[in-house]
């Protein structure tokens, strides 16, 4: 679980900075869940070029609550989660002094998305984050106040997920997980967190690691199908697994483009290897984006094919971005160009329908 904070300030001297408005999105990874958003009573003044850049003053602070009046609520919101953030060495180091001068030792794991994109994203011109948002696409609304740019990071952070094909980002959320001696409620618990969506699945070992990479239509169903079974692989990883995480991919061509890439980068023990296929001819000498469903109404997914390559696969919610190359690259997690998956495409284009295909 994530709880990913913008926070707005007074400026001024190092920790001696005051909070005037704070954001936290509760985030599981898929969805936000919760959410606290307030203005803070400073007992300071802002500093004027603070005002100028936020549009917010004393004036507007002088009913908003103080921050020991809050501090309750942001432990609550943020407790068990790693604190995301855009540059989370401030929002991180301001939380921690306000709650000294409380009394209180402030303690949660953080993760970085300036530090993410530069890794997932390299050699973009300026990773700030109004500059890498509008590179990538990315709508944002209220730039400057919290509430906007906490919601501009919850969408950058979502696309640095799909985009986290190592599981880095994963396995620092999991690496501390306890196993139940239980088995039984064990698994059942684990049941209860998963969808009944179309996607990829993963069996988390103590660590984080990966025992196993599963696909389905529906993730639960077929989660639960292999808890079980009673071969001698599925008791051990019954035995071992101590979370599953997962990826909703919307898309059935997707579903097994992307199953195909997780089990040749992760290499899990109990994956069986992919037979090689005979290379296939998916178009002549044509650039085309297969569009196709999302993981939600409003969402689509486009797979990218240049002069018979394939280039990559990913989700958009905006027509610009479907329509602007410079714009789109950067969504896309990279695809192999490989025989299993040329044969993959070319055989769900034979039998299935997509919603669209785009030649250029």
């Amino acid at each position: 679980m994530y709880a990913i904070i913008d926070i707005e300030t007074t400026g001024g001297k190092f920790n001696e900075e005051g909070i005037t408005e704070i954001a936290i999105y509760k985030f599981d990874g898929h969805e936000i869940v919760d959410q606290f958003i307030s203005l803070i009573n400073p007992e300071k003044e802002i500093q004027a070029f603070v005002v100028n850049l936020t549009g917010i003053n004393n004036k507007m602070l002088r009913n908003a609550p103080k921050f020991y009046e809050v501090a309750k609520r942001i432990i609550e919101i943020t407790e068990d989660c790693v604190i995301v953030a855009h540059n989370a060495g401030f929002d991180y180091r301001i939380l921690r002094t306000e709650f000294s001068r409380l009394g209180f030792d402030y303690q949660r794991q953080s993760l970085c998305t300036v530090e993410l994109s530069k890794q997932l994203i390299p050699d973009l011109p300026s990773y700030s984050l109004g500059k890498l948002c509008r590179s990538l696409g990315i709508a944002v609304a209220d730039r400057h106040r919290a509430s906007g740019d906490a919601m501009a990071t919850v969408k950058l952070f979502k696309l640095l997920l799909n985009k986290d094909n190592s599981k880095q980002i994963i396995q620092q959320n999991t690496k501390n997980a306890v196993p139940i001696k239980k088995l039984a409620p064990k698994l059942q618990g684990i049941l209860e967190s998963l969808p009944t969506k179309k996607g990829i699945f993963y069996l988390h070992r103590e660590g984080g690691s990966i025992l196993y990479i599963g696909k389905a239509h529906n993730i639960k169903k077929a989660v639960n199908q292999l808890f079980l079974k009673t071969t001698k692989n599925a008791k051990y990883m019954q035995k071992k697994v101590v979370s599953v995480s997962f990826e909703i991919t919307g898309s059935n061509l997707i579903n097994n483009l992307k199953y195909y890439k997780e089990v040749q980068l992760n290499q899990p023990t109990f994956n069986s290897k992919k037979k090689k296929n005979a290379d296939a001819v998916i178009f002549n000498n044509e650039n085309m984006l297969i569009i196709d469903k999302g993981r939600s109404i409003s969402e689509r997914s486009v797979i990218l094919i240049e002069s018979q390559e394939l280039i990559g696969f990913g989700y958009v919610d905006l027509a610009y971005q479907i329509n602007n190359l410079d714009i789109l690259k950067p969504l896309l997690s990279p695809l192999e160009d490989s025989s299993y998956n040329r044969s993959c495409v070319k055989k769900h284009l034979d039998n299935h329908k997509v919603e669209k295909i785009i030649r250029f």
